[in-house]
């Protein structure tokens, strides 16, 4: 097989935080995207609650291959009645330029970190966005791992809603099955290249089922030690997919790109 990577192939970064970059920052990736010679089509801009959604939505008008995702990021504390009924607002306004909704989920990390943490506001404020997303016939953007996408999953089935995206999904086997099953899509960061799990997960997820992100501003370590998060770097994670999947990198390419434009710009 041929592992060379080929940073001229086409590719969309399916989940970046684009509005929490440093301004400095954000102007280094938009000209790189704005470039003639640029590879990076687009890039899928998530939300983290009200004011991040207006500052995605204004980059989006700036700049054509920005694609914004409004939502409530869950780790944080849970959003009030008025603080969703405010978002929700936006949303119904602005739907038209909002690509998908996102992102939302479950707060896995912050329970970690708080044991006593009440789930109930968290699932009644996902059931609300996944309503919304079956009403406007939007994607969702899910921030959702381990146990946590057991009960996402039930409540996506609950809604029969399927057009789903686990962004840096980590999970059981039998998660992931179940997953697959349900035709919903997962994204890979760059850990991919240095993470076994991640390596397990790309193993087993369908090629057909498949996009990559980068998370930023999240850094990674391996040979992302000390960089700003940047989309050049999936070229790296598309390479680590060719190499566990045994398939040739053009082909991966072209399945991971025809996957994310599908999901989100079709």
């Amino acid at each position: 097989m041929n592992y060379e990577v080929d940073d001229k192939i086409a590719i969309i970064d399916a989940h970046i935080h684009l509005d929490q970059y440093k301004k400095s920052e954000q102007r280094t990736i938009i000209d790189y995207l704005e470039h003639p010679s640029s590879a990076l089509n687009g890039i899928i801009s998530v939300s983290m609650d009200l004011v991040s959604s207006i500052n995605n939505m204004k980059l989006a008008q700036s700049h054509s291959r920005i694609h914004p995702a409004f939502g409530y990021h869950p780790e944080q504390e849970p959003p009030s009645d008025e603080v969703l009924l405010e978002l929700f607002s936006f949303m119904q306004k602005n739907k038209d330029q909002m690509v998908a909704i996102g992102e939302v989920g479950l707060p896995y990390y912050l329970k970690e970190k708080k044991p006593a943490l009440q789930l109930e506001p968290y699932i009644e404020a996902l059931e609300a966005f996944i309503d919304k997303a079956k009403t406007w016939n939007k994607p969702l953007v899910l921030h959702a791992i381990y146990e946590d996408a057991e009960t996402v999953c039930d409540m996506l089935e609950k809604h029969s809603v399927s057009k789903a995206h686990f962004h840096w999904f980590k999970g059981a086997h039998s998660t992931i099955e179940r997953m697959i099953r349900n035709g919903y899509y997962v994204s890979v960061t760059p850990d991919c290249v240095y993470e076994h799990e991640i390596q397990m997960l790309i193993k087993q997820y369908p090629i057909d089922r498949l996009m990559v992100e980068t998370d930023g501003p999240w850094f990674f370590s391996g040979p992302f030690e000390n960089e700003m998060t940047h989309p050049t770097m999936m070229h790296k994670s598309i390479l680590k997919i060719a190499s566990v999947k045994k398939m040739d990198y053009r082909d991966v390419y072209q399945h991971i790109y025809d996957n994310t434009k599908r999901f989100y710009l079709c």
